[in-house]
């Protein structure tokens, strides 16, 4: 390519090839966007007509090289990334999909990156928390300008589609209150120490399995749990999650000895987020003895679950899930495939 000469953008070499392709920007490349970057990769394989078109990291970017599907190279992306409108001007991006981790260094990536993506009609999806704690109603009339959608499956938990309920799943049925177990650690954590094992044992197990991170201190302190059960509550009843205080109560070397005493109650220990519509913006984590026949009683391993309280309709439970990188993957994954395809009709 000569200088000067501009380079086709994924729309126009989907064009020139024939076939219709939709273009996607990754954001983040850890083990969560490189898992996603392989499911996509397979989707458009199979002829799903997503393509990875651009990564970018804290320290480069990567362009896929044009009318091709090539995956990216193994990071660190040479050079300085590019503004970041000029990347989806230049790929054509139909969807921006965040795989930032949900740190305050981040945090100012993943709005600007959001906020400019929804203004250009961009949907964004995203795995990244801090950035819908603190601009919930920023991002909320960048989309509205925009006429994008935001989803976030991904930041509620993993692939348990408890978002989903939340945005649209349960809206009309009359639901006062959300409780929940979102956090697959601390459930692990808990029932490992219930066994008679120490803190610091569960904790060497569950990075072992791929199950906590690095820095299990959101999941630990009950500060990882309160965030899902807040983006929940802002979805059902229309909150702005940037106005929701929370309490938590920690998993700390202590609580062995009350994990121990419930089991031998026949009771498990669960860190347990709620939220409740008649006491507004605020939720509570707590550690609670839950008794057989308690949906929160029977997960295992680093399951999840979330039960909708309708007292007219029934209580609405969902409960499962993959807590891992893959699970937040394919969640990514999900909510791409959703707004990318758009079903205006029929039973679609």
């Amino acid at each position: 390519m000569s200088e000067g000469e501009r380079r086709p953008t994924a729309r126009e070499s989907a064009a020139v090839a024939g076939r219709a392709v939709i273009p996607v920007v990754l954001s983040g490349f850890g083990p969560v966007g490189r898992a996603y970057a392989d499911r996509l990769a397979q989707a458009s394989r199979e002829g799903s007509g997503l393509r990875l078109a651009a990564v970018r990291t804290g320290s480069g970017e990567w362009l896929a090289p044009s009318g091709t599907d090539a995956p990216p190279p193994s990071p660190p992306f040479t050079g300085p990334p590019a503004g970041f409108a000029a990347t989806l001007a230049l790929t054509g991006a139909a969807v921006l999909v965040q795989a930032l981790p949900s740190t305050p260094r981040a945090r100012a990536t993943a709005t600007a990156e959001a906020v400019t993506a929804l203004r250009s009609g961009v949907h964004v999806v995203t795995a990244a928390k801090a950035h819908l704690l603190s601009g919930w109603r920023e991002l909320e009339e960048a989309a509205r300008e925009g006429g994008a959608l935001i989803r976030l499956s991904a930041a509620t938990g993993a692939a348990l589609p408890a978002g989903d309920l939340a945005r649209s799943g349960v809206r009309g049925l009359g639901c006062r209150s959300v409780r929940a177990c979102p956090n697959g650690t601390s459930t692990f954590v808990l029932d490992l120490m219930a066994r008679g094992g120490t803190l610091a044992e569960a904790l060497a197990e569950a990075r072992r399995l791929g199950i906590a991170e690095g820095d299990p201190s959101a999941d630990l302190s009950g500060r990882d749990a309160a965030t899902k059960v807040v983006l929940l509550a802002a979805l059902l009843w229309g909150w702005d999650a940037a106005a929701v205080r929370w309490r938590t109560e920690p998993i700390e070397e202590s609580t062995a000895v009350a994990a121990r005493a419930a089991a031998g109650r026949g009771r498990r220990l669960r860190a347990v987020a709620s939220a409740a519509a008649g006491v507004p913006h605020e939720v509570r984590v707590r550690l609670e003895e839950t008794p057989a026949g308690d949906p929160m009683h029977t997960l295992t391993g680093p399951e999840k679950a979330v039960v909708y309280g309708c007292p007219e309709a029934g209580d609405i439970t969902v409960s499962g899930g993959r807590s891992s990188p893959l699970g937040a993957a394919l969640a990514l994954f999900k909510d791409t495939l959703e707004v990318a395809e758009r079903r205006r009709y029929g039973f679609g």
